[in-house]
């Protein structure tokens, strides 16, 4: 965990809010979290999510465990270590996850995510925020009005889709009368919006970037996404200065990039340290106040 998260001495009682930020692929390293909190049956009152942590946040809020996210994860991705039987036999699911990701020519972005979410979200096409089990808040931006947007009612996915919609990469998403970016252009971890919680817990996967040695010149989108990730980062830091959350995790994922879908095995493992950091930071908490915190 972040070496400037709060002592353990925190105690746990009350409504338990989680903030999942974006980061592309390294966001399913949220699945790894949320698998942790319903493993020592925390349940969140309420959960924030921008970009990747919007599409997290929805698949748990909607019921499904954050065992079943891994898994639902791990079952259509392909590890780079991968033996060609494992290949052939998710080539199905793979084809259907990458495909999903379609070059979109026209006004605003390279690619398109209507296919995406469909397939993450087949079985909620029609979901509502109101069908939520767990309240469920998705943050964008208004680019005409340079603010920042808090989704939380109507129909689920194209709330979703705004929220992931990276400047340069993704089509603005036209909603509600106004043009929606990610959401990561103004808030990248939400937690700020968990202030009526008793006890915060916020998952920040912004990568540390490595220098490529054969292409140290980065390319066109890498250009985009780098810099958009420097932006992040440095809202991130002064908004640790003026308030902090209960807990800050921060998993040291390096040399993931936002569409590295061959390594999320990678991201489940160097993210699995900080999970384990935070569990045990929980767990002494408890102890110290056995009150399970309430929904």
């Amino acid at each position: 965990m972040d070496k400037k998260s709060p002592p353990s001495k925190s105690v746990i009682s009350g409504r338990l809010g989680v903030a999942l930020g974006g980061g592309g692929v390294r966001g399913f390293a949220h699945a790894l979290v949320l698998e942790m909190l319903d493993e020592l049956g925390l349940r969140p009152a309420i959960i924030a999510g921008t970009s990747m942590g919007a599409v997290v946040g929805a698949l748990y809020a909607s019921g499904v465990p954050g065992r079943k996210i891994k898994e639902r994860i791990l079952r259509h991705t392909i590890s780079r270590s991968a033996v060609w039987k494992e290949v052939l036999e998710k080539k199905s699911d793979l084809l259907n996850l990458f495909n999903a990701i379609s070059l979109e020519l026209g006004r605003g972005g390279l690619l398109s995510t209507d296919r995406f979410l469909k397939y993450v979200f087949r079985e909620m096409q029609d979901a509502c925020f109101e069908d939520m089990q767990i309240p469920l808040l998705v943050i964008a931006a208004d680019y005409w009005r340079g603010e920042e947007v808090i989704l939380r009612s109507g129909a689920l996915l194209p709330a979703v889709k705004a929220s992931m919609a990276v400047p340069g990469v993704f089509a603005p998403v036209k909603l509600d009368g106004r043009i929606l970016l990610d959401g990561g252009i103004v808030n990248q971890v939400p937690y700020d919006h968990l202030k009526d919680c008793d006890v915060t817990i916020a998952v920040d996967v912004t990568s540390e970037r490595l220098p490529d040695k054969e292409h140290p010149v980065p390319n066109l989108v890498e250009s985009i996404l780098g810099s958009f990730e420097i932006m992040q980062e440095e809202v991130i830091k002064r908004k640790l200065k003026e308030s902090r959350p209960t807990f800050y995790l921060h998993p040291h994922i390096q040399d993931v990039g936002v569409f590295d879908f061959d390594k999320v095995e990678e991201v489940f493992e160097q993210s699995q340290p900080a999970v384990d950091s935070l569990r045990q930071e929980l767990t002494h908490a408890m102890k110290l106040n056995p009150k399970e915190l309430q929904a």
